[in-house]
């Protein structure tokens, strides 16, 4: 399809992402302070502007084009240039050094790309950055060998100080192949000796006349999601991690906690430097998942997730569009 030659508004694409970022019209305007129809009208004239609809407006949650999916993607880097502009014209030179712990899944999940911004912005600042689990970060970040950490939690440990970045699930998964004997231990694949998810696997999820025997340990994620496909046993994944080849289980296996990626600073750490990462890292909305398709309506990010910590109700406004 060729576009007549126009141009974008920043507020426009500024609604649109709101809107995919939010879950529906009405929560899109009160993210941007802007009212139901105002933020229905940007979406309306970007449509005219561009001579195609962005939205399919069936009743549901919103649900976009394809046309309005690759203007989504464009938009995103559009604005997120748009913000770097203002903020390196606008903002106070910090220099210094910010000592960053981030998990394995996390740089490969964004955090590589929001770092990359921070560096553009603040070029005196050194980001030094730790690649650990989430529970070796959690205690460096206690001891005040670390600034900030960018980590896994259960959702239910969450600090006061915490900023929730994602909202996920915690799932048993098991290769389709592979035929589990319930009346013999379950042969079980864990990460090391820091992971929390083994440490809740072994000692707080026993049912009566289940046992476990460890047939394999591995601290890398792709080492662990390859043995699940060859069918060497069952663990404990994330749903940024569940993609095709693996089945979740259910009963008798209970369900295990929810869990929250969080940014956390250190006790000591309130300066100005660690304040801009905090704000640019949290700004962030667009947090890709390892497996997408398979896992996109498990992996949301905080402030979209309706119902949840940081999320509201259902959007009424969301199912018929009727201002759009």
């Amino acid at each position: 399809m060729s576009f007549p030659m126009t141009k974008l508004d920043i507020g426009a694409l500024q609604a649109l992402c709101a809107i995919h970022d939010h879950g529906g019209v009405s929560r899109a305007a009160a993210a941007l302070a802007l009212s139901q129809p105002a933020v229905s009208h940007k979406i309306r004239r970007l449509e005219a502007a561009l001579g195609c609809a962005l939205l399919d407006r069936r009743p549901g949650r919103p649900r976009f084009t394809p046309e309005g999916e690759k203007l989504l993607s464009y938009g995103r880097r559009i604005l997120a240039l748009h913000d770097e502009a203002l903020h390196a014209l606008s903002t106070e030179p910090l220099s210094g050094r910010i000592r960053l712990g981030v998990t394995e899944d996390m740089t490969s999940g964004g955090v590589s790309r929001v770092l990359g911004r921070f560096t553009r912005l603040y070029p005196a600042v050194a980001v030094q950055i730790s690649v650990a689990q989430s529970r070796v970060i959690a205690q460096r970040l206690s001891r005040g060998e670390l600034d900030a950490g960018v980590f896994q939690i259960f959702a239910t440990d969450r600090q006061p100080g915490d900023v929730t970045l994602i909202e996920d699930s915690l799932h048993w998964v098991k290769s389709p192949d592979l035929v589990l004997d319930m009346a013999r231990p379950i042969p079980l694949l864990v990460f090391d000796d820091d992971c929390f998810y083994r440490d809740w696997g072994l000692h707080r999820a026993a049912q009566p006349g289940m046992g476990f025997r460890i047939v394999m340990e591995c601290a890398s994620i792709a080492g662990m999601t390859s043995a699940l496909r060859a069918g060497l046993g069952v663990s404990l994944l994330n749903g940024r991690h569940v993609g095709a080849g693996l089945d979740i289980l259910a009963a008798p296996f209970p369900p295990p906690p929810e869990l929250a990626y969080v940014i956390r600073t250190g006790p000591k750490a309130r300066c100005a430097t660690v304040r801009a990462l905090i704000k640019i890292v949290a700004g962030e909305r667009d947090w890709p998942s390892e497996q997408p398709g398979r896992d996109a309506a498990r992996l949301t990010p905080a402030s979209a997730r309706p119902g949840g910590p940081g999320g509201s109700a259902p959007d009424p406004q969301a199912a018929s569009y009727p201002e759009t």
